[in-house]
């Protein structure tokens, strides 16, 4: 790609948005800057579209967001008869998502697609169930997770509520490669799509259903009690959650609840967290501050589109301790599968859906129970595709739990997609059950490691930015496969996996996996989503100093290779 041939063009037709006129502007004569904006196209793969805020071909914009409906739009209408060509749409608070959520639904409406689109922001689970509810041919989500402010992005749903399969995002970047941005996009100013009728608000009573099928994954018996007067505090890290969860709680009885003031309301800044992202201490620390002045038993926490869940708990000595989502889903699906088997609700196949990243201990709980594990390529899209596949065999019910260490959770079908809206009521109804029999979720999990061995697994993302950080990259991951490696951190190399050719029936994937004695490994990734590489360590060990000795001692041998 000529970059400069690019950027000239842009300077000439990119008008409509002052933030972009003005940032083009500003980089003028910049060959670096001008090069990270336009060296290549933003990519699409099946998380849609996700980068920073800005002007040129690599960047979050109303030009590089039409294009990519576009393309979708040429999909739908390919694909779909014009009777059943609908797209549900929503968005979280970020900067731009209202904007980019219109210019979309003013692309697929010149397109002659019917919108279904949220009035409010709303979470991921809640598109994911729009599109399932409405009978949409698709739906997208306006979000970039749990990204800094800096970023947005777009990702694309089928019409079974899952994010879109590799081929057909493979079949839509075809068709997004075909076309310029700026002669090749059909647009409908968005006012004139809803006077028109061509976009429509989703109605209340979707929403509605969507609180339902949260609260009908109780996995109480009737007429069970427990103690549901739990002090909860509550932050929804300014994104979406603060009324599903709130009303899900609040609706099933869990009314002692305290939200961060500082995190309630939907803000793009994120000011209090710049990262906005549960699994990061700093995003839970003001929660905790709050906790610790209330004498709270949890603190729950959601990124910005709702889809993640992170939790703290009160030890006994007053202070509090952030649950790993390894340590959370090991929890969940251990109270899923008694729960089950004491209600006489277990499926006579029942399985567990996880990743290969997430922790191996689980598969050792599931077994105990007769749970059947699948594990499956990173990204929760694969796990509801597991989903979809077991209700094409008329065996739906047989899914019971999926879970991922990134803190995604799912214990139902209604959608497809980790929902945190879920995951949030699902641990407070646990942590009351336990209460009530005088046992905290501290006390439950050394217990399981107890039963079945101490595991730590760990997550360690080397960023690199921009074009050289992305060639540097490619290198990296080339290395690690062509390096002679012996073993990480003491322990000698059993077997090495590379998913890239496909492996075990799964898609290809630029993932690698060093089994090591011991029950230990380390995984090997780029990002599907950001400029980093992941890696993520598992150790089995007789305790957790034990554990955390060696991890260390992998982790300075694996930085080695990134510097």
């Amino acid at each position: 790609m000529d970059e400069q041939a690019v950027y000239d063009k842009w300077i000439k037709l990119a008008t409509e948005d002052a933030d972009v006129v003005s940032e083009l502007s500003a980089i003028a004569g910049d060959s670096d800057a001008i090069k990270d904006a336009f060296y290549r196209d933003l990519a699409f793969g099946t998380g849609g579209l996700r980068g920073t805020i800005g002007a040129g071909t690599n960047r979050m914009n109303i030009y590089t967001v039409g294009k990519a409906s576009q393309g979708l739009a040429n999909y739908i209408i390919a694909n779909f008869p014009a009777d059943e060509r609908r797209i549900a749409v929503s968005r979280d608070s970020r900067h731009k998502s209202d904007l980019f959520a219109e210019v979309a639904a003013g692309v697929f409406a010149a397109n002659g697609i019917q919108v279904a689109m949220y009035r409010d922001i709303m979470p991921t689970p809640c598109l994911s169930f729009a599109t399932r509810e409405l009978n949409c041919a698709a739906g997208i989500m306006v979000t970039a997770s749990h990204n800094p402010s800096k970023y947005n992005g777009y990702k694309v749903y089928g019409a079974d509520g899952c994010q879109i399969t590799t081929e057909a995002a493979a079949v839509i970047l075809a068709e997004i490669e075909k076309l310029d941005e700026f002669t090749d996009v059909k647009r409908m100013p968005f006012d004139d799509a809803v006077s028109q009728g061509k976009v429509t608000y989703i109605t209340d009573e979707v929403y509605d259903h969507f609180v339902a099928a949260v609260r009908g994954e109780s996995l109480l018996a009737d007429g069970e009690d427990i103690d549901r007067n739990v002090s909860i505090v509550y932050s929804p890290l300014n994104g979406t959650g603060l009324k599903p969860v709130t009303r899900t709680l609040k609706e099933s009885g869990f009314t002692n609840i305290f939200v961060v003031p500082e995190q309630e309301q939907p803000d793009g800044d994120f000011p209090t967290c710049p990262f906005p992202n549960p699994e990061i201490k700093e995003a839970m620390a003001l929660g905790m501050k709050y906790a610790a002045e209330r004498g709270a038993d949890l603190l729950l926490a959601n990124d910005p589109d709702c889809d993640r869940a992170g939790t703290a708990v009160r030890a006994a000595d007053g202070s509090y301790v952030l649950l790993s989502g390894n340590e959370m889903g090991m929890l969940l699906l251990d109270y899923i599968c008694a729960r089950r088997l004491d209600n006489g609700t277990m499926p006579t196949d029942p399985e567990l859906v996880k990743t290969i990243v997430t922790i191996d201990m689980a598969d050792r709980i599931a077994a105990h129970y007769g749970v059947k594990t699948v594990n499956l390529l990173t990204g929760f899209k694969f796990i509801g595709e597991e989903i979809t596949r077991l209700e094409s065999l008329g065996k739906r019910d047989s899914y019971i739990f999926g879970f991922e260490e990134s803190y995604g959770y799912l214990s139902g079908t209604y959608v497809r997609d980790k929902d945190g809206v879920n995951a949030s009521f699902l641990i407070c109804e646990m942590f009351a059950y336990y209460k009530t029999r005088g046992i905290s979720l501290l006390d439950k999990l050394n217990e399981l490691y107890a039963e079945y061995g101490y595991c730590l697994n760990t997550l360690h993302s080397f960023e690199f930015d921009g074009a050289a950080g992305f060639d540097k990259m490619q290198g990296i991951m080339k290395h690690f496969r062509t390096a002679t490696i012996e073993g990480f951190g003491g322990k000698a190399l059993v077997e090495v996996l590379d998913y890239a050719p496909g492996l075990d029936g799964l898609p290809k994937a630029d993932v690698l996996k060093f089994k090591l004695a011991d029950n230990c490994s380390v995984v090997v990734r780029p990002s599907g989503t950001e400029p980093k590489l992941k890696t993520y360590i598992s150790v089995s060990a007789e305790n957790r100093k034990v554990a955390q000795d060696i991890e260390s001692k992998i982790v300075d041998e694996l930085s080695g290779y990134f510097k």
